[in-house]
């Protein structure tokens, strides 16, 4: 790129806040994990056990990120608060729930079929494959770790 063109660039380019990002997404995903203790322990006071109040408090995680992605909420609330609520459980059913919309229009086999997990495969395919290395590396050590 030339040199001209880079500092014409740099110049109009806004500089961010880093440290006022970095606050505004550490305070919203924790605010993320109090919703789900929150959850979890009403869960538990409906008479769950554990186990299953955290399973609930999960579900109820995925279901409201689902729902706001579909009513266009979700990327809005992103852009306000940061890459807190981005937090992998709501990121992922996020990044579904945006394929399914996008590729919709092209039909379901085609369109959503085929590009359900456009956007997060590669997710899916990293912690696979990292899982499999890990499971062989704690094999060759003789199951420890």
């Amino acid at each position: 790129m030339d040199k001209t063109l880079k500092k014409i660039i740099d110049k109009h380019t806004p500089k961010e806040n880093k440290l006022k990002n970095y606050m505004i997404s550490f305070t919203s995903g924790g605010l993320v994990g109090a919703l789900g203790e929150i959850l979890t322990e009403l869960y538990e006071c409906v008479g769950f056990k554990n186990s299953d109040s955290i399973t609930l408090m999960i579900i109820t995680v995925i279901f409201i990120s689902v729902m706001l992605t579909g009513f266009g909420v979700f990327d809005n609330l992103v852009r306000r608060f940061r890459s807190g609520l981005l937090i992998p459980i709501t990121g992922f059913a996020h990044s579904v729930e945006a394929s399914f919309i996008d590729y919709k229009s092209e039909g379901w086999i085609k369109g959503v079929g085929a590009g359900a997990f456009h956007l997060a495969g590669s997710v899916l395919i990293t912690g696979i494959t990292v899982s499999i290395l890990l499971a062989i590396i704690r094999i060759m050590l003789g199951g420890i770790i």
